[in-house]
C-alpha cells in the first residue's frame, strides 16, 4: 500500500542549466546532487553502463519527508536519449503545477525574466473545484510545462 510521496522527476538536457533556472528563476532550493554511475543505477533504469547526473531540489519552507526533497532532475550522460515533443496532450507529459499567493506579481516577475507563457496573462478560472483562483502554465528551458496556481480566497 501506498504511504506516502517521496519526489517527483523530469529528466533535462543540461542538469548545471537546469538547476540554475529553477534555483534562480523559480526560487527551488538546491538540496543535493550526485552522479550515479553503478551496477544499481544500471537496474533501476534499465541500461547498461548508465551514467546519470542528479539534482535534487525543494520548495523552500515545504515540509520535506525523509529524502529532504520533493523535486528531482535528471541528466542523461549515458545513454543519452532523443528530445520528444513534451505537448501536454501526449500520453505520458506531464506538469507540475506550483502554488503561488499572487500570480498576477509572479507572472510579472518572471516574464521580466524572459519566461516564456502559453497565455498573455494569468487565466481566471471559472469552475470546478478551484473556482475563483487563477492559473497559468509556462516552460522551462527545455521545453518542460510548468504551472502557476493561486489558489481561490
Amino acid at each position: 500500500m501506498i504511504q506516502g510521496f517521496w519526489h517527483v522527476s523530469f529528466t533535462v538536457s543540461d542538469i548545471d542549466a537546469s538547476v540554475k533556472w529553477y534555483t534562480e528563476v523559480l526560487g527551488l532550493e538546491f538540496v543535493r546532487a550526485q552522479v550515479q554511475k553503478n551496477e544499481y543505477t544500471d537496474k533501476l533504469v534499465g541500461y547498461k553502463d548508465a551514467h546519470l547526473k542528479v539534482a535534487q531540489l525543494r520548495v523552500p519552507g515545504e515540509t520535506i519527508p525523509i529524502s529532504r526533497h520533493h523535486i528531482e532532475l535528471v541528466e542523461y550522460i549515458h545513454p543519452r536519449g532523443e528530445d520528444i515533443p513534451l505537448d501536454t496532450n501526449r500520453t505520458g507529459v506531464g506538469h507540475w503545477a506550483f502554488m503561488v499567493d499572487d500570480i498576477h506579481a509572479e507572472f510579472k516577475r518572471l516574464t521580466e525574466l524572459g519566461v516564456k507563457f502559453k497565455a498573455d496573462k494569468p487565466i481566471a478560472i471559472e469552475a470546478g473545484v478551484n473556482k475563483g483562483g487563477y492559473t497559468i502554465y509556462f516552460m522551462d528551458p527545455d521545453g518542460i510545462t510548468l504551472e502557476l496556481l493561486q489558489p481561490p480566497p
